[in-house]
C-alpha cells in the first residue's frame, strides 16, 4: 500500500452520547404527577397495622358485652332467688304459722275457724299467684316448676279443710269421716316441704354453683310443725277435744250437772208460771249459775239460753272450760241481739256430759216480759 492511499479517509472518533435534557435540563425525567409512589412493602405494614387495630377494637367490645350479659345473667339469678325467699318465708310464717296455731283444741266456734281459715286460703293463693308471676332465668326453670308445685299444695290443702271443718267440730261418724278427710290433707303440707327442700332448695343452689355465685342465703321450708298432724287421733284432740273424749273411757262415779240459778241484771229469774219483767235495754245477759252434782271433775260444758218471744228466736251460748266435782260454777251468756218488746219464753240448759244418767234437773223454762 502506497503512502498516499494510507491517507485518503480521515479518522473518525466516536463520542459518547449525552443524556438528552428534557425542558430546562436535567437528569431523567420524573413520572407525572411529581411524586413517587410508596413502596408495596409499606403498604403491606400500613395494612397490617389497620387490620390489628381493628381485631384488638373487635376484642375489646366482645369482652365488654360478654361482662354486661354475665352480669346481667348474675344479677337475674340472685333477683330470682331473693324473691323465692320472700314468697316462700311468708307462706311458712304468714299462712303456715297462723293455721296451725287455729287448731287449738277447739277454742274457737267451727263456723269462726272455717272463716279465718278461708282468709289464709286467699293468703296462699296470693303467694302462688306471686310465684307464677316472677321473672324466671332459664337456669331456675326447674326450680320454678317445683316451687309452684309446692305452693299449689298448700292452698288446695286449705280449700279442702276449710270446707271439711265444721263438721269435723260436730260429733258422731260425720265428725269423724271429716277429721281423716283434714288428715289425709296434711299430707299435702308435708309434700310441700319436701318438695321445696328436696327440689327447688337444691335446684336453686345448683344453677347459682353453676354460675361462680357464692354468698347468697337460700331459705328452707317447714309449713307443717310437726309429722303429728298425719295422725286423726292427734288432729281430733287438737281440733275437737269434744269428740276426742268422746272415744275416751268414761271415769267411774256420777256425773251430771244441776241448774241452780238465772239472773238478769239485779233480777232473780222464777220459773213459770211466774211473770218477770226484764228491761229490753243495752245488751241483755243472763247469769247462769250451776252445780257440778257428780264425783268427777268435768270439761267443756255447754250453756244454752234460748229466747222465743213475737220475733225471731235468739239463740246464745257459752262453754265453761272446767266444773269441779261438788262445786259451783256460774257463767254469763249475752244475747247477739236485743229481744222484742213483750212477753216470751226463755230456755236455759246446761248440756249433758258423758255418764250423766239424770238430766231432769239441767234445765228451767221462764215467762219473761220484756219491758222498755
Amino acid at each position: 500500500m502506497s503512502f498516499f492511499d494510507e491517507g485518503d479517509e480521515p479518522t473518525r472518533v466516536t463520542r459518547p452520547s449525552r443524556p438528552r435534557r428534557g425542558g430546562g435540563g436535567g437528569a431523567e425525567a420524573a413520572p407525572r404527577g411529581g411524586a413517587r409512589r410508596p413502596e408495596r412493602q409499606t403498604i403491606l405494614v400500613r395494612q397490617g397495622i389497620g387490620i390489628g387495630v381493628l381485631v384488638l377494637l373487635a376484642i375489646v367490645i366482645a369482652v365488654g358485652v360478654k361482662g354486661c350479659v354475665s352480669n346481667q345473667k348474675e344479677n337475674a339469678l340472685k333477683d330470682y332467688n331473693r324473691n323465692v325467699t320472700s314468697v316462700i318465708s311468708g307462706s311458712d310464717r304468714d299462712v303456715g304459722r297462723a293455721f296451725f296455731g287455729l287448731l287449738n283444741s277447739g277454742s274457737n266456734r267451727a263456723q269462726d275457724l272455717q272463716v279465718q281459715v278461708n282468709q289464709l286460703r286467699l293468703a296462699a293463693d296470693e303467694d302462688a299467684r306471686r310465684a307464677r308471676n316472677l321473672d324466671v332465668p332459664d337456669a331456675m326453670k326447674g326450680a320454678q316448676r317445683n316451687l309452684e308445685l309446692s305452693l299449689d299444695f298448700r292452698r288446695e290443702a286449705l280449700r279442702r279443710i276449710a270446707a271439711d271443718l265444721p263438721t269435723a267440730q260436730g260429733r258422731g261418724q260425720p265428725a269423724t269421716l271429716a277429721i281423716q278427710r283434714i288428715a289425709g290433707q296434711m299430707q299435702k303440707f308435708l309434700a310441700s316441704d319436701v318438695v321445696y327442700n328436696q327440689r327447688v332448695a337444691p335446684l336453686i343452689k345448683d344453677a347459682l354453683d353453676k354460675d361462680g355465685i357464692s354468698g347468697q342465703r337460700i331459705a328452707n321450708s317447714q309449713f307443717m310443725p310437726s309429722v303429728a298432724w298425719l295422725s286423726p287421733q292427734y288432729v281430733t284432740g287438737q281440733l275437737n277435744a269434744e269428740a276426742a273424749a268422746q272415744n275416751s273411757p268414761v271415769a267411774p262415779g256420777l256425773h251430771g250437772h244441776g241448774l241452780t240459778s238465772v239472773a238478769v241484771g239485779d233480777n232473780t229469774l222464777q220459773p213459770s208460771p211466774v211473770v218477770n219483767r226484764v228491761p229490753a235495754t243495752g245488751r241483755v245477759t243472763f247469769h247462769v249459775t250451776f252445780a257440778n252434782q257428780g264425783d268427777n271433775d268435768e270439761r267443756n260444758v255447754r250453756v244454752d239460753v234460748v229466747v222465743r218471744g213475737s220475733g225471731r228466736t235468739i239463740s246464745a251460748r257459752k262453754t265453761v272450760p272446767q266444773t269441779k266435782a261438788g262445786s259451783t260454777a256460774e257463767v254469763d251468756v249475752p244475747l247477739s241481739q236485743t229481744p222484742p218488746i213483750g212477753t216470751a219464753t226463755v230456755d236455759v240448759s246446761i248440756g249433758a256430759v258423758r255418764g250423766e244418767k239424770n238430766t231432769d234437773n239441767n234445765k228451767q223454762r221462764y215467762t219473761v216480759i220484756f219491758t222498755r
